[in-house]
């Protein structure tokens, strides 16, 4: 007690600070952190994309902070936003981006509800056993299920996809070397590492759904799939809907599935636009042209995610209706 009577001793002796307004005092560490972790990086990036940054220039010059502000860099202005949004390569980063996004989320989507209402069902047993196997992958790091999964779709005779071909007679396939297989691939891996977060949230939608309406659609006559279009669709829709946007946004941002697989291969086809970025600033030294990208990319997920929070109505709630 002292010692808090103390401190507000010494915050009352501050004479810029009104007595209502302490509390922001307990706020600025945080916003210290963020400032420094966070908002710095990003304004640093917004300055970047306005200069024709390279490793010859952006550490040129004299002193310790000669990078903060940006060496020898000369500014360019938009040159670096047109260049990329004239670039074909961009435009196919782009596509393959969305097309990502859509395939991926669909299949997570199907499985993530397929597997809830597997361990939701009374009719199956060990379902505790079932949730927390479940959940495994979460605790696994994402470079090593990936180095895995790479391994599985290798074109090599140790590859377990193309051993599982051959035992049923059929060819092998080039996984990783050919462009929609490679695109298979990833979407299978994205689907595998995303699929317990999106059944945590499946389940425990399952789980608020009444069983008064199930029991009112039984009496009605409904068999199973008209309940689960009729009864439970529409009530875990919210949540799911809500999951569903947030695995959309990191599979937007996705990096490490392409780059380990095949670096966005074969010849930059299945380049997603993170991998894309990257590549510019630093396979081919273009830190300003990467800059852009990464600006781009940012404001085009800000507002994919603002229509659909907006659309889905998500900013009141998960469960409201």
């Amino acid at each position: 007690m002292r010692t808090v009577s103390r401190l507000t001793q010494r915050v009352e002796r501050i004479p810029f600070i009104e007595q209502e307004d302490y509390s922001l005092l307990f706020v600025l560490p945080g916003l210290f952190v963020f400032a420094a972790f966070m908002l710095f990086p990003v304004l640093y990036l917004v300055g970047l994309s306005f200069t024709d940054a390279a490793p010859a220039n952006l550490f040129a010059g004299e002193g310790s902070f000669a990078v903060l502000t940006f060496g020898e860099a000369t500014f360019v202005g938009l040159k670096n936003y047109t260049d990329v949004l004239a670039d074909p390569e961009f435009w196919n980063s782009f596509g393959v981006t969305w097309l990502y996004v859509a395939t991926s989320v669909a299949l997570k989507l199907g499985l993530s509800i397929s597997v809830a209402m597997v361990v939701t069902s009374d009719r199956v047993r060990g379902r505790r056993i079932m949730r927390s196997l479940i959940i495994l992958p979460m605790g696994l790091p994402a470079i090593f299920t990936i180095t895995v999964w790479r391994s599985m779709f290798s074109s090599a005779d140790f590859g377990l996809i193309n051993q599982l071909f051959e035992q049923f007679g059929a060819e092998p396939v080039a996984w990783l070397s050919t462009r929609w297989p490679a695109f298979f691939a990833y979407n299978v891996t994205e689907m595998w590492l995303a699929y317990p977060f999106m059944v945590i949230i499946t389940v425990s939608a399952l789980q608020d759904v009444p069983e008064e309406l199930h029991e009112a659609a039984t009496v009605d006559g409904a068999g199973f799939l008209a309940r689960f279009i009729h009864v439970t669709l529409p009530s875990i829709k919210r949540p799911v809907l809500f999951a569903a946007i947030l695995t959309a946004a990191a599979s937007f941002q996705q990096f490490l599935i392409p780059f380990v697989f095949n670096q966005g291969g074969p010849a930059r086809a299945n380049e997603l636009i993170v991998v894309y970025g990257y590549r510019e600033a630093l396979s081919f030294s273009q830190y300003g042209r990467g800059a852009a990208i990464s600006l781009i990319a940012v404001v085009f997920i800000g507002v994919f995610m603002w229509i659909n929070v907006k659309r889905g109505k998500l900013a009141d709630g998960v469960s409201d209706e």
